[in-house]
């Protein structure tokens, strides 16, 4: 032990303050916390105490100490976070981040309220949600609230005074203040109910609905009272599909936390009101060699540090190290007793099953990355070599065709970028040249429209998706519809796109340049992907095709109805989205549809 690091503990005083380790090139190893410095670094450096393996490889690379004295233990607590948020020491259990994580940010100082994600929390009287895990996160939180809740989305300046409302308002998205269809209260009961939505307050949103919809139908007011009927209908399906039997109405965090050789992955569910309304992982830095009540610890200082809300119940697996200062901490930052619970049977040692399910997925997900982080690279060379192709299949487009008996064929492209679904790049296909079944016209069909798309972009030299060059396509099918897809490519004068199909019953791949079937072992990494476009192809070519198909029945029954022309046809599919919507929409849902009169939606409801 270095005697000048023993005289500086010895030395420190017995009040609350901050330690710091560094090496010898001032590098900050590692930061603590202690009510008392004299006695914590005394246990360091005073030789009596037996230090775990991490810390006894932590002190022989300390060459400098310091320490920071606090009044309070609750301010060396905030110093220390701060500390280990801003250089981020090795040797220091401290939540992944990169940059600053996300929130929902409503600023209720504004007359009409947006809300957006931002990653910055300043003290100006907004409301902040989160933190979130990451953007994609929070953004299918906006999506979900949008599809709720018809807020705003247009960042201009509302006067009630423009001639027309954006899309939005058509389809039931806002309320629309810019053409004064909704007053300041009207849209700020909106924001309310969003509010209440993200504290998890859903029964108190439904009551506020409710009383909304009954004064509308009392005001004969059917076409709103309509809306904030779908609106309940809406949440009302997501609270069961979120719903937890026999679980208490009380909002609590559950944290899971597992562990690799030498990082963890922190798995979050949170529960408001008896629903799951979340959930969020984040990797957890400099745990190898550390006790989990002292990760535990670790992550709930740090999220809670910079949450904006919590419950009076958070689950763990295991007790914290400073379970009580933690349960004073929280309890006085959000001013509401906070309790820290293991869960030890019934409903909620169920979730908390649940949640460590999650988080050692999450930790096995984070080690085969980290273990392997050209995986992808390594499945798309493999699948490279067995089928002979040119280069490396980064971009795959799989294709598939489906329909029942001839009858609305459709077709659809998916597109896989280094074996990852890109969504925004498939499309679909109504077949229109065909009217007979003939899978192999429809494929033929499906390939010369997206591929005539692909020689043209490429003649004009035009920057369109439909130029991005496959670097495999994929056909769902044997050997008949790769002679297709061959025949497609001659016709079109493109040789340089490989081709390939694969047959369902015996997963057997067959490509132009190799004779016979490819057998790709069950156990290849390989097979699974391409089992997985294919498989996704399909998917999405069924979805389409029964959209299309429950359209068409719509249609006919509607045909023979006096008083519904095509127009109205037309709305009718629009808003209800087949013919069982239709039937099980009532008169004041069928009512709020233009041109459908009282006496004409008793008519639609007896013809269907």
């Amino acid at each position: 032990m270095k005697n000048y690091l023993k005289r500086i503990a010895v030395n420190a005083p017995k009040k609350p303050g901050v330690y710091i380790m560094k090496d010898q090139s001032s590098k900050i190893l590692y930061v603590g916390k202690s009510i008392n410095l004299n006695a914590r670094l005394a246990s360091y450096f005073g030789g009596e105490r037996k230090n775990d393996p991490k810390t006894l490889a932590l002190l022989q690379k300390v060459e400098q100490l310091e320490y920071i004295i606090t009044d309070t233990e609750q301010e060396a607590f905030l110093l220390e976070c701060q500390l280990i948020k801003k250089n981020k020491p090795w040797y220091n259990v401290r939540l992944k981040d990169d940059k600053n994580y996300p929130y929902i940010k409503i600023d209720i100082r504004e007359k009409y309220p947006l809300v957006y994600i931002t990653r910055k929390i300043i003290n100006d009287g907004a409301a902040y949600y989160g933190p979130y895990a990451n953007a994609a996160s929070v953004r299918k939180t906006l999506n979900l609230l949008k599809r709720l809740f018809p807020y705003r989305s247009c960042t201009k300046k509302i006067t009630g005074k423009d001639e027309r409302a954006c899309l939005d308002f058509h389809i039931n998205r806002c309320i629309a203040p810019c053409i004064g269809y909704s007053t300041e209260v009207e849209y700020a009961e909106v924001i309310e109910q969003v509010k209440m939505f993200l504290d998890g307050k859903r029964e108190k949103v439904l009551l506020s609905l409710a009383r909304n919809m009954s004064v509308a139908a009392s005001s004969l007011e059917f076409e709103k009272a309509a809306k904030l009927r779908d609106q309940i209908n809406a949440i009302n399906q997501l609270n069961e599909e979120q719903k937890i039997l026999h679980s208490s109405n009380n909002d609590i965090d559950f944290i899971s936390i597992a562990s690799s050789e030498r990082e963890s992955w922190a798995e979050m569910f949170f529960v408001r009101s008896g629903n799951i309304t979340g959930r969020n992982g984040y990797k957890v830095d400099g745990t190898f060699l550390t006790p989990k009540s002292k990760i535990i610890e670790a992550f709930i200082e740090q999220y809670y540090l910079d949450a904006t809300k919590a419950p009076k119940i958070i689950m763990v697996e295991d007790y914290p190290e400073s379970k009580e200062y933690l349960e004073k901490w929280l309890s006085q930052k959000f001013n509401k007793t906070i309790k820290i619970i293991v869960p030890q049977r019934g409903t909620r040692k169920k979730i908390m099953d649940l949640v460590a399910k999650n988080s050692l997925k999450g930790i096995n997900d984070l080690s085969i990355n980290s273990v392997n982080p050209n995986r992808e690279y390594n499945i798309l060379k493999d699948l490279q070599e067995r089928l002979e192709l040119p280069r490396i299949p980064y971009r795959i487009e799989c294709y598939d065709i489906s329909n029942i008996s001839g009858a609305n064929p459709v077709g659809s492209m998916v597109v896989f970028n280094r074996g990852k679904a890109i969504k925004s790049e498939y499309r679909k296909f109504s077949i229109k040249s065909v009217d007979q079944i003939d899978d192999y016209m429809m494929m033929k069909e499906v390939l010369i429209r997206r591929f005539s798309q692909y020689k043209n972009s490429m003649e004009k030299d035009e920057k369109s998706k439909w130029a991005e060059r496959p670097d495999l396509v994929l056909i769902d099918g044997g050997k008949g519809h790769l002679a297709v897809a061959v025949q497609v490519m001659l016709e079109l004068g493109i040789n340089e796109i490989p081709l390939s199909s694969i047959a369902k019953q015996n997963e057997e791949i067959y490509t132009p340049l190799i004779k016979g079937p490819i057998m790709l072992p069950r156990s290849s990494q390989a097979l699974y992907l391409v089992q997985r476009i294919r498989d996704e192809a399909h998917r999405f070519a069924i979805t389409y095709h029964r959209n299309k198909r429950s359209k068409s029945m719509v249609s006919s029954s509607l045909d023979s109805i006096v008083g519904v022309g095509p127009k109205k046809k037309q709305q009718l599919i629009s808003k209800f989205g087949s013919l069982k919507g239709i039937a099980q929409a009532d008169i004041i849902d069928l009512t709020s549809v233009p041109g459908i009169t009282k006496e004409l939606a008793i008519i639609i409801k007896q013809s269907i």
